[in-house]
């Protein structure tokens, strides 16, 4: 955990080598994007239980004076994954783990030259290798095994073990690593390599491409080299919420951020005069419901442009809807489907250019389906498509699945502008909404804001159970109003990990940068 200011630029990330990678491209003369893109693969190194080049990637990057753009790195399923193939292997629904699992393009790297592309048109100078440069060095000499890292690898033995790949890819001598042992992985670095020297797109097309393809099959997952081929991240303008105190704008579809703008939408519209009160938590959990309910409808692949979406964000639709809910009363709640892990990073230049994304494996090590010559495994993204019903979450080749990802960014009427976000599934949009309006409603410290108690309604990354959960931090008068309101209420341990991770950078252009990163975290904040 570290808070701190600065006046020239300023990165934060879940794992503290990761925000100093950025830093120093920072430092160096690079952008935001540059400086993004050396978190984002040092993050594939010294965080591979949560994300990696199998995974997934959203940004939304915004520019001083422009509307912000946003990037959809999602993967879409691949050409020969249907309904069919999971009933043939008399499957109801597609498993968590294993090559069924690993059923969709990994679209990160995608999402990874799209950035660069507008990195471009920012002059960005600094070459692949100069941006790759430390999460190289850290595969081939090695990083230390966090605990959040031992901690997923232990629990999760027994399911990760026996698939195809993964032993070769995560253990050491034919052994998990215990937390603080040195974790060397050259064949990752050789793949950075590659990639700084072929370019991004070597991943989907090219000698690279093959040698995944390649893997893929020998695993056993139902993945071609054309499925690879065919990956383009999609560039699109973000869904936005107008506050009285500014603006917030977030991914959508088939990112979840619509769900986290509502959240704040419909709460803003109730009466809670300060935070972490009866009155806050209540209403951010029942605006929560009332989100998801939205979510579990609409999101997922659309073949339209999305804008049908705004509609929700009216003004005069949320006060219909903000209506409905019972300020003194928990309303029935039906478990969301959010789980998975993730990594949100942000970055904020000299130039108030401003990243803020979130990329992922889903669950922790995605489908455990490793490459061994590659040095990485597949995400299990796919695993949140269903096989029956309808909408837009129904499996189809060519679709993409609902993704929790939803990266977020603010600008203020008073000239100041915000990245920020967390990991953890259905504990997105809600610790978004803790941290925002602790904040930006209330005025605590940025810092302040993340440490704080958190509560998550629904499950989170490692999580199978709903409830609503709390760190025991928060005053026993708070429990026994929830519990008596209706509430599901459990208590968990203080800076519980299920809680996630989040951070923030809040710019001035008149006082510098703030940032801040979670105690839950192994990251830091870092300035230059």
């Amino acid at each position: 955990m570290l808070t701190t200011h600065s006046n020239g630029g300023m990165v934060t990330a879940p794992h503290a080598l990761a925000a100093q990678a950025g830093a120093r491209v920072l430092a160096a003369g690079g952008n935001a994007i540059e400086a993004a893109l050396a978190v984002a693969a040092t993050l594939a190194v010294v965080y591979p239980h949560m994300t990696g080049l199998g995974g997934d990637s959203f940004w939304l990057i915004a520019e001083p004076g422009r509307t912000p753009l946003t990037i959809d790195g999602a993967g879409r399923a691949g050409a020969a994954v249907d309904v069919g193939f999971y009933r043939d292997q008399g499957l109801r629904d597609i498993p968590w783990r294993g090559a069924p699992a690993a059923n969709t393009v990994a679209g990160a790297v995608s999402a990874w030259a799209a950035a660069c592309a507008i990195s471009r048109q920012w002059h960005g100078r600094l070459p692949l290798s100069r941006l790759f440069e430390e999460a190289m060095a850290l595969a081939e000499h090695g990083t230390v095994v966090s605990a959040s890292h031992g901690d997923a690898l232990e629990r999760h033995r027994g399911a990760l073990e026996p698939v195809p790949g993964f032993r070769a890819v995560h253990y050491i001598d034919g052994a998990p690593p215990a937390v603080g042992a040195l974790l060397r992985q050259p064949a990752l670095a050789q793949t950075f390599r590659t990639l700084s020297t072929d370019g991004l797109d070597s991943f989907y097309r090219g000698v690279l491409a093959a040698q995944i393809a390649a893997e893929l099959s020998a695993a056993g997952a139902p993945l071609s080299g054309a499925d690879l081929a065919g990956q383009r991240a999609a560039l699109g303008r973000p869904l936005c919420l107008a506050l009285p105190i500014g603006e917030v704008f977030n991914c959508g579809a088939p990112s979840q951020g619509l769900a986290s703008l509502l959240i704040l939408g419909l709460f803003s519209r109730l009466p809670a005069a300060s935070a972490d009160t009866f009155a806050h938590v209540h209403g951010i959990v029942e605006s929560t419901k009332l989100a998801f309910a939205v979510r579990d409808r609409e999101i997922g692949h659309r073949e339209d442009d999305g804008s049908i979406l705004e509609r929700y964000l009216d003004a005069a639709e949320l006060e219909r809807t903000a209506a409905r809910i019972d300020l003194r009363r928990a309303a029935p709640w039906q478990a969301g489907g959010g789980d998975g892990d993730t990594v949100w990073f942000g970055v904020i230049d000299a130039a108030g250019r401003a990243v803020s994304a979130l990329q992922s494996l889903y669950f922790e090590f995605g489908s455990a389906v490793g490459l061994p010559q590659s040095g990485f495994v597949w995400q299990n993204r796919g695993a949140a498509f269903r096989l029956k019903g309808a909408g837009p979450n129904v499996l189809a080749p060519g679709r993409k699945p609902f993704h929790t990802l939803n990266p977020a960014f603010a600008r203020f009427a008073d000239g100041r502008s915000m990245v920020y976000g967390a990991m953890g599934g259905d504990g997105q949009p809600q610790t978004q909404a803790a941290l925002f309006t602790r904040y930006a409603f209330y005025g605590q410290d940025l810092q302040a804001a993340i440490s704080s108690p958190r509560w998550l309604l629904g499950r989170s990354w490692g999580e199978s159970t709903s409830a609503l959960r709390l760190e025991n931090r928060f005053p026993d008068e708070l429990f026994e109003r929830l519990i008596e309101a209706g509430h599901p209420v459990e208590r968990v341990a203080a800076f519980d990990q299920l809680m996630g991770h989040a951070g923030a950078i809040v710019y001035s252009p008149t006082q510098g940068f703030q940032g801040a990163s979670d105690p839950r975290s192994d990251g830091a904040a870092i300035g230059c």
